[in-house]
């Protein structure tokens, strides 16, 4: 990564913008929508920053910048790097104070994403500052993705979380079960804007759901090893399982689309390292599911391991085979999944 992802809670606490033209305007938007205490160095600040300094929503100080004014403060935005800019930005990295710089990331100790809004969802998409419009581009592709009411449905997740949490202790139980609704008839609803009442029944679901899950097996095709080629199914899988049980040689890049707590089990043989024999393999594809684990076996190439298969069917166990894409038929496959993993 070149950058560490997060979320800053700046709501009432004292943020510096520097600068009184178009960009000051738009970054102080953000700031105020963020709930943050405002105060803008510019000498001539635009139309709008003078409105919403009548409306007590923003301070202006009309005085040329200085070191000092980084003082205390939890972030700063250097709109406009002129010379004066460019020493408020020195100092703010000098007191460790988090700066941004627009246009000169250089000069930044961190970077303004391109921003998805579906309040409480907040989704960020950054290039290090090496290409603003690419960026933006890619926040477009997101949002036609995203259901309009995404953040109704994350308030009423939230709503019934405690009583789920206190419902479902185990967190692979409550994993499953968060994965059903979201999977099932009362997201949909809430998508379509119909919540009420929902809450109370996720509530209810839970109480149905005490058990512990019963484990599955996905055996999943990686194809010829792109990551661009995964199946949009593989792709899910990935990214709801709680163990990967991969072969050595399958390419990190699509081990990466794996769930960042997902356990990974790399088995097969290789030079000076532990071999795995194909009974072992199956001995701990079926202790994982008895576990009621969600597993992954993820094999190199379009197999599709039907001993695999067969050995846990024997046992009991839910069995799902998820063919990988051929080499030589690569372009339905394509067009998105990349794009579609970073709105996940």
């Amino acid at each position: 990564m070149n950058g560490f992802p997060a979320f800053l809670r700046l709501a009432g606490q004292p943020v510096l913008v520097v600068g009184g033209g178009e960009a000051a305007v738009a970054k102080t938007r953000l700031l105020l929508a963020a709930g943050a205490d405002v105060t803008v160095a510019a000498g001539a600040p635009a139309r709008e920053l003078l409105e919403w300094a009548r409306d007590g929503r923003v301070t202006i100080d009309r005085r040329r910048p200085t070191a000092d004014a980084v003082a205390g403060r939890a972030v700063v935005i250097v709109a406009e790097p002129d010379a004066d800019g460019v020493a408020v930005a020195a100092a703010a990295r000098a007191a460790r104070v988090p700066v941004n710089v627009v246009d000169r990331p250089a000069l930044s100790t961190f970077i303004m994403p391109a921003i998805i809004d579906r309040d409480p969802v907040l989704i960020a998409v950054s290039t290090g500052g090496s290409s603003p419009a690419l960026a933006r581009r890619v926040r477009a592709w997101i949002e036609a993705l995203l259901p309009a009411r995404l953040g109704a449905l994350a308030r009423v997740l939230d709503a019934a979380r405690q009583a789920v949490n206190e419902t479902l202790e185990s967190a692979p139980v409550r994993r499953r079960f968060w994965d059903s609704v979201l999977d099932g008839p009362i997201a949909t609803r809430i998508l379509r804007g119909d919540e009420a009442g929902c809450s109370q029944v996720l509530g209810q679901l839970a109480a149905q759901d005490r058990g512990q899950p019963a484990g599955v097996v996905h055996i999943v095709g990686a194809g010829p090893g792109d990551p661009d080629l995964l199946t949009l199914k593989a792709l899910r899988l990935l990214q709801q399982a709680d163990v990967v049980i991969h072969d050595r040689e399958i390419d990190g890049e699509v081990l990466a689309y794996a769930r960042r707590d997902a356990t990974r089990i790399a088995v097969g043989k290789a030079r000076g390292a532990q071999s795995w024999s194909q009974a072992e393999i199956d001995a701990l594809l079926v202790h994982r599911a008895r576990e009621g684990q969600r597993v992954v076996r993820l094999r190199s190439g379009p197999a599709t391991a039907r001993h695999e298969a067969a050995h846990l069917r024997v046992h009991g166990i839910e069995v799902e085979i998820v063919p990988g894409v051929a080499a030589s038929g690569t372009a339905p496959a394509a067009s998105a999944p990349r794009t579609l993993s970073v709105a996940s």
